[in-house]
């Protein structure tokens, strides 16, 4: 996949040159709420995370969460994408930003992007959406994207709600 473009957002793979600017990401509280996810505390952690996670999906699906970049600032300031959950046997889309750039809609105009891409490219037929039931505005993100409320699941001993659409060929009209 090459660079995506939005109105905003520069959209491409991330590298291990990222791992600084990924670092808050992974590490501030307030980013971290309703991810569920222990912080890290270093560079490396951060290292390792892309490594483990979008890096590997890339190779393993053909494609991952992407870094968001902000074409006003050039700054990594995000991600956003796609991710094959193993556990589930689906295809999730999710995002996360620093917090200063929340409110400014990076969520639902990167994740619509690349939903399309993975549409077209992928020929995804389903996608999922899991957010914590208390964490309104990623639930409004999904919303927007045309994913309705499914089911309550569990995850890690927390209950999680799944939004889902139908996309590509076989989605209804």
């Amino acid at each position: 996949m090459t660079t995506l473009e939005t109105p905003n957002l520069y959209l491409r793979r991330f590298t291990l040159d990222d791992a600084q600017a990924y670092l808050p990401l992974v590490s501030m509280p307030e980013v971290l709420r309703y991810i569920g996810e222990p912080a890290q505390t270093s560079v490396e952690g951060a290292r390792q995370i892309l490594l483990n996670y979008p890096m590997r999906h890339y190779e393993v699906h053909g494609f991952g969460r992407m870094a968001c970049v902000e074409k006003s600032s050039g700054r990594l300031v995000g991600f956003s994408g796609l991710k094959f959950v193993e556990h589930l046997q689906e295809v999730d889309i999710g995002y996360r930003f620093l917090p200063e750039c929340w409110g400014k809609g990076y969520a639902t105009e990167s994740a619509r992007a690349l939903l399309q891409d993975g549409v077209r490219t992928h020929r995804l037929e389903r996608i999922v959406g899991l957010v914590m039931p208390e964490n309104l505005a990623s639930a409004r993100v999904l919303s927007k994207l045309g994913l309705s409320f499914e089911r309550t699941i569990r995850e890690d001993d927390t209950d999680v709600h799944l939004y889902a659409c139908q996309v590509g060929v076989n989605a209804p009209d």
